[in-house]
């Protein structure tokens, strides 16, 4: 039954993200990403020669491991891992969290995301430009939509592993973290305006900037 309801979802949300998308119209059947071509545009070339396995990706069956800082692993179904989604205007992705984890507050500058709980409960939310919190706790089986752009975020405060389904409106929706843009860019966001912009000091800044530096 979890199955068939899953199937349905998808086959929504490729109908639904596809009328809603935000990348420009096909002007073909088909152009499979060329990630050799050194010619620039906005997406990828057309590479000439395809196959099935440019349309094809098993990576979205098993969950992903979850033993990090954040207890959440996004695995990703994009261009960039599917070549033929190309001018298509759809992705997906799987997320799964521990017990306790989160997928932390950040953006998709290119799409509206819809989620579909596999298992477990999850509280979400989304912010509005208004600074209004849309907040909702979902479980097996519900979908909870994520508006382009805005800053949204999923918590497992269960006692046991969670995990969605997500589909995007965008080949290659893009993702903002709040916390690792802020305080882990290349090069720094300066301290000074990041402690006016927080109203905190220049110790506090700098130990957050820390705890996001890469581990040696």
């Amino acid at each position: 039954m979890a199955a068939k309801v899953a199937l349905l979802f998808l086959t929504f949300c490729v109908a639904f993200l596809a009328t809603g998308s935000a990348d420009p119209d096909l002007l073909q059947d088909v152009c499979v990403a060329d990630f050799a071509s050194g010619v620039k545009v906005n997406g990828f070339t057309c590479k000439e020669n395809i196959t099935a396995d440019d349309f094809f990706f098993a990576g979205l069956a098993k969950p992903g491991l979850t033993n990090n800082t954040f207890g959440s692993l996004v695995t990703a179904a994009n261009v960039q891992k599917i070549p033929g989604l190309n001018t298509l205007g759809v992705s997906m992705a799987r997320i799964d969290y521990a017990p306790g984890g989160l997928n932390p507050p950040h953006t998709h500058p290119r799409a509206t995301e819809m989620v579909f709980v596999l298992e477990g409960q999850l509280d979400v939310g989304f912010i509005t430009t208004a600074n209004v919190l849309i907040p909702k706790t979902i479980k097996a089986g519900e979908i909870f939509t994520f508006p382009k752009g805005l800053v949204h975020f999923q918590k497992n405060n269960g006692q046991v592993p969670a995990a969605v389904i997500a589909a995007f409106g965008s080949q290659l929706a893009g993702t903002q973290t709040i916390g690792a843009t802020l305080f882990a860019a290349q090069p720094p966001v300066p301290d000074n305006v990041l402690t006016k912009a927080f109203q905190v000091g220049t110790k506090e800044v700098q130990k957050i900037k820390s705890r996001f530096a890469p581990k040696k």
